[in-house]
Order: C-alpha cells, then structure tokens, then sequence
C-alpha cells in the first residue's frame, strides 16, 4: 500500500512538471509549425507529445516565453497566429528560409525584448505594428529583401540597444526619431537604398559602440557631431555619397577612411583637414 501511494505521488508529480500552456498558445505553436513545413525542419516537434518537450520552445509558469529555432530549416511564412504568443521574450529564426512577410501581429508582443529573424527571404516592408513592441532591446532583421522606408515611429522603442538591419532593400531616410533611442549601442544599417542626410542628431546618441552605414546613397557633409560620441569604437559610413572635409579623428575611426562614391560614381576619398585633429568648431 505505501508503494503504491509513493507511485501515485511520483505520478502526480510528473503531470506537473508538464507544462499546460493555454489553447491560444498552443494553437499558435502548432500553426506556426505548419506553416513552416515542420516535418522538414532539423530539429522536429511531436505534436503528441506536452509542448515542454518540442525543441527550442521555453516555457515559464505555464507560459510560453521563448522561442529559438535558429538554423533549423523553417521554410515557407510566418502566420498571423504569431502574434498570439503574447508572453514572448524571446524569438530568434536566425537562418532558415522563410519568406513572405513580417506579419503585423507580431506588434502584439508587447513583453518582446528580443527579436532575431535575420539570413532568412523576408519581403515587403516592416510593420508599423513592430513599433508597439515596446520592450524590444534587439531588432535584427539583417540579410533579408525587405523594402520601403524605416518607420518614423521606431523611435518609439526607448529601451533598444541594437539594430541590426543592413543587407536590405530599405529605402529613404534615417527617421530622425532613431536619434531619440538614447540605450542604443549597435547602430548597423549597411548596404541598403538609404538617401538624405546623416543628422547632427545622431550626437545624441551617446551610448553608440558601432555605427555602419556602408554601402548606401547618403549625401551632404560628414557630421562633425560624430566626434562627441566618445563610446564609438566602430565606424564605417564608406561607399555613400559624402562631400566636405573631415577631421582626421573621423577618417581614422572609419575602416575604410571615408571612401566615397562620387556622382561620376567613382570612388574618391573625403578630404582630411590639416589643421589638428578636431573640426567640431567648424560646424554652425
């Protein structure tokens, strides 16, 4: 009898550890895995089996937290069930091969802090909905074809840190609203159709470590202001459209020493001013 109950017990305690996520969620889950072909992916989920034992999904107190399927062949879109998954932290599909496009859902994570969906073939252009993910700390959505322009409101993700879109397709300017993001470290925009101005506002961008605008279409004189961002340890603003003089201190921080393209479209260095290092002054 006392083996018994001791088996009882130990039975009981096993249903508990399974995790009993809600209907939502796991409706979300499973459409998520057919709609992205799952019998094909590296890693597979047994739909049979209690969703605490399909690979990569994390789950806190009967929630749904974290998913992190990197590199594990994901094809075809992401489904609007998506956004379902409302107590997500974390959601990393770094290279696999989805395409289609960002579904607007996905603004509903509203406790997101992370956001991986990079070296995929996303299209179409990102959602305004993502900027009412206000928690998000990283946005990386690099090596894709999405198009159109950078949302203004973006600036309203005040606790980013990275940001992390280059190898795009986006056009227009860099919403000044970016240069509001005071956390923001890790600044990477390269090679995409980005015109206009680089502002004197990105000076107030203090915590940047590493700002990459390689590779795009931006015109008018290098901001002197560039000089104030003491914690910049990375730079490459190279292979835009610059004009004017710049300091030494920027052409040495910058790995390919302010390399230009002309409207000719040859390569030509910016001019380097001869008088000490800094040029700060010579801005009004």
């Amino acid at each position: 009898m006392k083996k018994l109950a001791i088996l009882l017990l130990s039975f009981i305690a096993s249903l508990t550890m399974l995790a009993n996520i809600s209907s939502n969620e796991k409706a979300a889950l499973i459409k998520l895995n057919k709609a992205t072909v799952g019998n094909q992916w590296v890693s597979k989920w047994n739909l049979n089996e209690n969703v605490s034992t399909w690979y990569g999904v994390k789950i806190e107190n009967n929630k749904v937290v974290g998913l992190e399927l990197p590199d594990n062949n994901l094809s075809g879109e992401l489904p609007n069930e998506i956004g379902m998954l409302v107590y997500l932290k974390s959601l990393n599909l770094f290279k696999n091969n989805i395409s289609g496009v960002i579904p607007s859902t996905i603004g509903n994570l509203k406790e997101l802090t992370k956001l991986n969906l990079s070296f995929n073939k996303i299209s179409g252009s990102i959602p305004l909905s993502l900027c009412n993910a206000i928690a998000l700390q990283s946005l990386e959505l690099y090596m894709n074809r999405i198009s159109g322009q950078i949302p203004t409101e973006i600036g309203n993700l005040k606790k980013l840190q990275t940001l992390s879109l280059f190898n795009n397709e986006l056009e227009g300017q860099i919403p000044t609203s970016i240069y509001s993001i005071k956390p923001l470290k890790v600044l990477l925009l390269s090679s995409n159709k980005l015109t206009g101005k680089l502002e004197r506002e990105v000076a107030n961008l203090t915590s940047l470590e590493n700002l990459s605008l390689f590779e795009n279409n931006i015109q008018g004189q290098v901001p002197f202001d560039l000089e104030k961002l003491k914690n910049l340890k990375e730079m490459n603003i190279s292979y835009n459209m610059f004009n004017g003089f710049v300091s030494r201190n920027l052409a040495q921080l910058d790995s390919m020493n302010m390399t230009m393209i002309n409207e000719k479209g040859l390569a030509v260095m910016l001019n380097v001013r001869s008088e000490g290092n800094s040029v700060l002054a010579s801005e009004d």
